[in-house]
């Protein structure tokens, strides 16, 4: 008979949780990507941005909101991403849902952003895509369909996630 003995459970049990992890940093790929839902949105210096702007690259849109603790937990590993991915054609809108400008400006002095967010405050742009909670996260393929979703927050930064956004570069070479 096995005799329980705790040190021999803690790996087992950093392993677990390790695993766990990992886990959440993959993209889920959809099996059939549709056209993304058009918006056309301002940003924090009232410039306006259409979706279709970005058409021809790969795009993070990512739905947060200040009082959303996974939001404000990815929110660094954001702007790291971004300080990687800037140069390669990726661009990178973190969309925020229903807040005024105030309350995302006193937020972006604890956790600066270098990447374009824009202001949903009424929640309309949000309640057109399939956002499942806070934060959701998705990746257009260059020809703007919905290629991955994220449902929760993620390590953005993580080279083997940005490595499945930089491939949808890579495939529309290969079109």
């Amino acid at each position: 008979m096995y005799k329980f003995n705790s040190k021999s459970i803690i790996p087992i049990i950093l392993l677990f949780y390790s695993t766990l992890l990992l886990a959440e940093q993959s993209l889920t790929a959809l099996p059939d990507p549709q056209v993304a839902p058009e918006f056309t949105l301002q940003d924090m210096e009232g410039v306006s941005h259409q979706l279709s702007d970005y058409k021809g690259k790969p795009v993070i849109i990512n739905f947060w909101a200040t009082w959303c603790p996974p939001c404000r937990a990815e929110m660094p590993s954001m702007e790291r991403a971004w300080s990687k991915i800037k140069e390669q054609g990726i661009a990178m809108l973190a969309v925020n849902v229903g807040e005024d400008e105030d309350t995302i400006f006193t937020f972006l002095g604890d956790y600066p952003a270098n990447f374009t967010i824009l202001l949903d405050s009424s929640g309309e742009t949000a309640e057109q895509w399939p956002v499942k909670g806070l934060p959701t996260t998705f990746v257009l393929s260059p020809d703007g369909k919905i290629a991955y979703r994220a449902i929760g927050g993620r390590e953005w930064d993580d080279e083997k996630l940005l490595e499945q956004i930089r491939q949808l570069k890579v495939n529309k070479a290969k079109q």
